[in-house]
């Protein structure tokens, strides 16, 4: 999961996954992962009301941002971009670096209600947060079952 600072939307989506992972039949055979493409929050816990929205929702969080390694690319079957400037950044990573296996796609791709931006709530209100754990919790479904359309791909 990627975004810009890695304390808001995609440590939310992090943790989330991790949570809907547990006790399905790729509990184990997923590793879940987030980071940003900017290092403007390295080493920080995720937003306060990030973790507070999670908790609401019955998630737990354990996080230290940290800045997408362009080597992980190589390292990782799918990555997920929040938005279209991560998409677009994460495109050029791949381009630039040419050790791209991963399959990078838009968070939204997996939204029943269609494709667009996951909106980045930090300079929002709370309500901003609970509309992210939304439109992630939504998007669950459609990614868990995209996860094991590339997990069948794989040999493990």
């Amino acid at each position: 999961m990627v975004c810009t600072g890695n304390i808001c939307r995609s440590p939310m989506a992090e943790a989330i996954l991790r949570s809907k992972l547990a006790g399905t039949d790729l509990d184990g055979r997923v590793v879940v992962d987030s980071a940003g493409t900017h290092d403007y929050h390295v080493g920080d816990d995720a937003d306060a009301r990030a973790r507070q929205i999670l908790a609401e929702g019955g998630y737990k969080i354990s996080h230290r941002a940290r800045r997408f390694d362009p080597a992980w690319l190589g390292e990782r079957d799918l990555v997920i971009a929040m938005d279209s400037g991560h998409m677009r950044a994460l495109q050029s990573l791949a381009t630039r670096h040419r050790n791209s296996d991963a399959e990078i796609v838009a968070f939204r791709d997996f939204d029943p209600l269609g494709p667009g931006d996951v909106p980045d709530p930090y300079y929002e209100p709370l309500d901003a947060y609970r509309l992210v754990r939304t439109m992630v919790e939504r998007s669950m479904p459609a990614l868990l079952d995209h996860l094991r359309q590339l997990d069948g791909t794989r040999s493990c």
